[in-house]
């Protein structure tokens, strides 16, 4: 295979497995707090998460681009730490973070929602902590939510384009992943090689698929029995 094919497709899949586990480490405690909190602004923090989901990708792109730019508060405050954003692999990932928080988030809200408080109360009663209660008795009942979580913001970060071309462009082993890849054969007229970039996407995300779900059904009926 070319290798700069190979460097792309690697580039893919290491921007989505960082920020998956990122959004994994963060996307527990938010879908807590928007699942059992009862703060009277509950409503805007879940917008505020929710709206990459409406968001057009250009418009995150473009305000995180401003963001990231030496002439911001935040770029002029991180280039006098050496810390240049725009157009780096670090800015892709912070952007697929942001782009892809509610995929994560909503996954597991939904199965937290379906807690009974009555396991809480048992779990406090046995003299677990609300720590020990997460760990070893909520998170263990909710994993068809986290494995869906997983999925849904790994395939979702490795199909990103208007986030991705906004901050960092088409940099080839920086930031050149495979859905830039696709757009910029294509208007090469490289046919061929956009073929197959989309196709390696295709196999993978459906061998992906594939292996989650038929594991999920089996995990189901084996909790019936």
């Amino acid at each position: 295979m070319d290798k700069e094919f190979i460097e792309t497709m690697m580039l893919t899949f290491e921007l989505a497995t960082i920020t998956t586990l990122i959004l994994l480490l963060i996307g527990i405690p938010i879908a807590s707090f928007l699942a059992f909190s009862r703060m009277r602004f509950k409503s805007i923090f879940e917008t505020i998460v929710s709206m990459p989901l409406v968001l057009p990708p250009s418009v995150l792109g473009f305000y995180l681009l401003i963001a990231f730019s030496p002439v911001s508060v935040i770029g002029a405050f991180l280039g006098e730490h050496g810390i240049n954003l725009a157009f780096s692999f670090e800015g892709l990932v912070i952007g697929s973070v942001i782009f892809s928080l509610p995929f994560m988030v909503h996954p597991i809200q939904s199965a937290l929602s379906g807690i009974p408080p009555s396991l809480f109360e048992a779990s406090y009663t046995l003299g677990k902590s609300k720590l020990e209660t997460m760990t070893r008795v909520v998170l263990p009942s909710i994993k068809h939510g986290l494995i869906s979580g997983i999925v849904l913001a790994f395939a979702h970060t490795v199909g990103e384009f208007g986030v991705i071309l906004m901050i960092g462009g088409n940099i080839p082993g920086v930031t050149r992943v495979a859905s830039i890849a696709i757009y910029d054969e294509v208007e090469s007229l490289n046919y061929a090689l956009a073929h197959q970039y989309a196709l390696t996407l295709f196999v993978v995300t459906f061998t992906i698929l594939l292996i989650v779900y038929t594991l999920n059904k089996k995990s189901i009926k084996g909790s019936m029995l």
